[in-house]
């Protein structure tokens, strides 16, 4: 049943899980799984959202999987914490390599744990500062990493020629805090309307 409710919410948002196979359904219900044993406990995520896991952080992450341009190989996810977006992308794009960043030992250590309980092979963890590696990104990602100009900064240096961030803006968001250095175009779904659009942005 749970299966069927995460379809419905998925196809809300534009993206159609039944074309995935099941074996994405099982590993979204594998790292809901991980997120309360393990996530909620160590407070990577606030207990308050224990109960709304879905709505509040995977299905806000899966939204942005139609914003991922279909010629991207490569995902550098800043500040990857409990793996949002990162870990709902490699499992909904199983051809694109997915790195997950993050500076803390606690996070990084659940991050290696849930890409070896879901057994991906297209994600790994980057134990250290993005800013460290060495770039040529398709696509970075920013969700609860920084503003959006502090996530401009970090991103660009990391992408390829035409790659592009995608910045989970929240609801207060302004155009005029883009910094100038960039030009955007706005996702959203008015299933998630209330969440903030995804700032889709690239180099001018």
């Amino acid at each position: 049943m749970k299966h069927e409710a995460w379809v419905r919410g998925a196809a809300d948002v534009g993206v159609d899980l039944t074309t995935r196979g099941a074996e994405v359904l099982d590993r979204l219900q594998t790292f809901a799984t991980l997120l309360h044993e393990h996530a909620i406990p160590y407070g990577m995520i606030a207990r308050r959202d224990a109960d709304r896991l879905w709505e509040r952080h995977l299905l806000d992450c899966i939204r942005a999987v139609p914003a991922v341009p279909d010629q991207a190989t490569s995902v550098c996810d800043l500040g990857s914490g409990a793996g949002l977006p990162g870990l709902l992308l490699a499992i909904c794009l199983p051809s694109v390599a997915v790195t997950l960043t993050d500076t803390r030992r606690k996070r990084a250590a659940f991050l290696t744990l849930a890409i070896d309980r879901l057994g991906l092979e297209n994600a790994s963890v980057h134990p250290g500062r993005a800013e460290s590696l060495s770039g040529g990104f398709d696509v970075c990602t920013a969700r609860a990493f920084s503003d959006v100009a502090g996530s401009w900064a970090v991103a660009e240096p990391l992408l390829a020629a035409g790659g592009v961030l995608l910045y989970w803006a929240g609801e207060t968001f302004q155009p005029s805090e883009v910094p100038v250095t960039a030009r955007t175009t706005y996702f959203t779904t008015s299933a998630l309307a209330r969440s903030g659009p995804v700032v889709i942005m690239a180099r001018q």
